[in-house]
């Protein structure tokens, strides 16, 4: 079963702080990764600890997509895009903590 991908509307500042070449490496991530089982739990992909940004992480070198899974309709939201250094999270330009 496919599982179609969202994007919140705030993903698309997200994506604009990140370069080109990390954007491409998300979206080819994105189809390799979350459309056919998001909610597998693999190496780069894993459930978060509650948090008020999002249910399930992907790892993608030092990016991190942060989505959630609606079941249901087979949907896969994207909810925050970042990169991580050791323990910052910048999001959009900001740094978040998880």
């Amino acid at each position: 079963m496919a599982y179609r991908i969202e994007y919140s509307p705030a993903t698309d500042e997200h994506l604009r702080a990140l370069t080109a070449r990390q954007r491409a490496l998300i979206f080819d991530a994105l189809d390799e990764q979350l459309a056919q089982q998001p909610g597998i739990e693999t190496r780069n992909r894993k459930p978060m600890r509650p948090n008020p940004l999002a249910p399930w992480e992907l790892r993608i070198g030092e990016l991190r997509v942060y989505y959630e899974i609606a079941e249901s309709d087979s949907r896969v939201t994207i909810l925050a895009v970042g990169v991580k250094d050791r323990n910052r999270v910048m999001i959009g330009g900001k740094e978040l903590e998880l």
